[in-house]
């Protein structure tokens, strides 16, 4: 039996990063495709958060840890994975700086810009949950997301790129694994990405291999099965 279970949504990026990682790491895992499970009471009574990706294993805290990035931090400092998350601390702070600078300022730009295409709900509160939003205002909403993208990807360049192939230096860390795969979903939109963005997501992608390529090909399926036109 395998040491851990992951449960995965394979459209989502953020299960995408669990799923690199798991490979990268070589750890024994086997996963579970949740989909349109995740509010039924067996796995709601795992994880009260109902969300995945959510890794399950005899000696992770409660049995059942969430969200991408403490399910790498967790396994890399369980399993003495230095060569993804650094223990040096200088070192260890930029990779958690870049990926808290990814989930507090980059991703919440990348939902509403890139959810609409991709057919995903938006979270409440937003215009395109407003019951009194109409189609212009969405799509004004989902423009001005698209063209505030351009700041804090330039600051993720400036800050974590400067003079480096990765946030980890010479090798991808769990920061870069973290960014690269969040970048995936901008395909959706036809992103005009910078070129040292699209050589930074092959740099990741090359350094890693088919942990990266496999599940990445789930994410891009669909990506591109939800741009292609209605017959």
């Amino acid at each position: 039996m395998p040491d851990y279970t992951l449960n995965i949504l394979k459209p989502s990026v953020n299960n995408l990063t669990a799923r690199v990682f798991m490979r990268a790491a070589g750890l024994d895992f086997e996963e579970q495709d949740v989909w349109g499970k995740t509010r039924e009471t067996e796995y709601t009574n795992k994880y009260a958060p109902h969300l995945t990706p959510m890794l399950e294993g005899d000696d992770v805290p409660k049995r059942a840890l969430g969200e991408s990035c403490a399910i790498m931090s967790y396994l890399c400092n369980k399993h003495g994975l230095d060569h993804l998350y650094p223990t040096d601390p200088g070192e260890r702070a930029r990779v958690d700086n870049a990926m808290f600078f990814l989930i507090g300022t980059f991703y919440p730009l990348l939902t509403r810009a890139t959810y609409p295409a991709l057919g995903f709900p938006q979270y409440p509160g937003e215009v395109a949950t407003a019951p009194d939003a109409d189609d212009d205002m969405k799509a004004k909403a989902q423009q001005d997301a698209e063209a505030a993208l351009a700041d804090p990807l330039d600051a993720f360049r400036a800050q974590f790129l400067d003079g480096r192939q990765f946030v980890g230096g010479d090798e991808p860390s769990i920061a870069d694994i973290r960014w690269a795969a969040s970048l995936e979903f901008l395909r959706a939109i036809d992103y005009d990405f910078p070129a040292w963005c699209e050589e930074y997501m092959q740099r990741v992608e090359s350094a890693l291999g088919d942990a990266y390529s496999e599940p990445a090909a789930d994410v891009r399926g669909y990506v591109e099965s939800v741009k292609q036109p209605v017959a």
